[in-house]
This record gives C-alpha cells, structure tokens and sequence, in this order.
C-alpha cells in the first residue's frame, strides 16, 4: 500500500491584496442600470466603449460582462454602418 503524503492547504490566490485594495472586479455598468439589450442609437454609451481611435474596448477595460459586451460590440458596429459612429478616429 501506497503512503500517502500529508499535504500543506494551497493558499488561495483571490486572498492577496494587491493595489486594487482586494477588489476583484467592476461590475457591469449595464446590469447595473438593468439594461436588457445595449441600443445602437444611445451614443453616449457607445463612445465610452470606443477609444480615441474609434476601436472598441474589451470588456477588461469598460467593466462588461460577456452578454452586455457583445451587444456593445454589435450595436457599435450597427452605428457605425449607419455613419451614427466613425469607423477611425480623428489624429
């Protein structure tokens, strides 16, 4: 029969405080206006998801969950096929 070894506990990694002061994430600013479907037409919205450049912000950076960031993706595309949004950027 095999001995069997005594284990030290693992360490939990979301216990570390980094200089985020132990906040793990934002939370999505559309669930938290309880926004069901992200609408091409709310342009104040779009451009916060857009950089100077006119590229769109991954969800790491405008604090997305996945549902609402591919309907930012969508609606952003939408708009700008509608010339509501500039495909580049101004230099």
């Amino acid at each position: 029969m095999a001995k069997q070894r005594s284990r030290q506990p693992t360490r939990r990694r979301d216990t570390k405080r980094g200089p985020a002061g132990g906040a793990r994430f934002k939370p999505c600013p559309f669930c938290r206006d309880h926004v069901d479907i992200v609408d091409y037409k709310d342009l104040t919205a779009l451009r916060r998801a857009t950089s100077d450049k006119g590229k769109i912000r991954s969800a790491r950076i405008t604090g997305a969950c996945r549902r609402h960031q591919s309907q930012l993706a969508k609606a952003v595309k939408r708009a700008r096929e509608l010339g509501l949004l500039p495909y580049v950027g101004e230099r």
